[in-house]
């Protein structure tokens, strides 16, 4: 057993129950060990209390695949394992991580003679029936490392992992994919809200979006679950009109700027998620004083 898991949220369980389902028997570890417990009774991995367990657990050379939130957990957890791991060891970093930080934390662990890689991972809580999306950057030594565990995770041991390239590159593809769902997600959730509204044809969102399903050329994952969740209810009149951000839509449109390479479509899906997050309403008060004096322009009262 070489292969240790910490962090068991939402993302790094599922992925141990499909490395379970692969035949990979690993050590895990989480910060309740309650839920570390509950998990290695399932799946038949080894629990362990502590990094330290979890390092004593594995044989050498080891890979540590730290599943935890991006930023100061992750830079806590790095503090606390490098003193305990040895040269030859791997730590796999699979937050959603700014890829610029990659390189710095690579040069962090190479002073221990540790290997490091970067991997983004794609497929949220479907990712345990379905496989996950891994795209990850590092050498090519560590690549052959990590492919049995890709195989496992990813829904085919063919298809649906990739070593992009060096350390960091697994991160910044990561990074482009989610700014990419930023604009399919409001794509679709304007063409919705344009049927929805549509007065005298009283359009069957579901069923459009059923229809769109089978041979459209916008069918795709994001379309099924619309769909699935329109069958149930068209109106979502319990929903509230928030959308939070994350880090990589953001970085994404940073990016663009540093490159010189427009994203117009990218950098408006993200205006438009701080749009809903209450951000635009100062602005959006301003707008409606100003009608009112020069136009006399009625303002509704909150």
């Amino acid at each position: 057993m070489e292969f240790g898991m910490v962090g068991l949220g939402r993302m790094g369980g599922n992925m141990a129950r499909r490395l379970a389902r692969g035949g990979k028997r690993i050590a895990i570890t989480n910060r309740s060990f309650d839920v570390t417990e509950t998990l290695a009774g399932e799946t038949g991995h080894s629990a362990c209390r502590n990094y330290a367990d979890l390092v004593a657990a594995l044989e050498k050379p080891r890979i540590i695949w730290l599943m935890l939130p991006a930023g100061e957990v992750t830079e806590t957890a790095l503090s606390v394992l490098l003193p305990l791991l040895s040269p030859g060891d791997l730590i796999v970093d699979g937050a959603n991580a700014h890829y610029q930080e990659d390189a710095l934390r690579a040069a962090r662990c190479a002073e221990q003679g540790i290997e490091f890689a970067d991997a983004g991972v794609s497929g949220g809580i479907w990712g345990l029936e379905n496989g996950y999306c891994i795209m990850f950057g590092g050498s090519d030594a560590v690549a052959a490392r990590l492919k049995p565990y890709m195989e496992a995770l990813a829904p085919t041991p063919e298809t649906g992992w990739l070593h992009t390239g060096p350390v960091g590159s697994g991160h910044y593809v990561k990074m482009i994919h989610n700014g990419i769902e930023y604009g399919m997600m409001q794509a679709f959730a304007e063409g919705f809200a344009l049927m929805k509204d549509k007065p005298g044809f009283d359009l069957d969102l579901a069923a459009i979006a059923e229809l769109w399903r089978h041979g459209s050329v916008v069918r795709s994952w994001l379309l099924d679950l619309s769909a699935d969740f329109l069958a149930a209810d068209q109106m979502l009149d319990d929903i509230a009109p928030f959308v939070a951000d994350s880090g990589e839509g953001r970085w994404t449109a940073l990016a663009s700027l540093e490159q010189g390479i427009p994203a117009p479509v990218i950098t408006l899906a993200l205006m438009m998620r701080f749009a809903t997050q209450g951000k635009n309403d100062y602005a959006a008060k301003i707008l409606a004083k100003m009608r009112h004096g020069f136009g006399g322009h009625a303002i509704r009262r909150d």
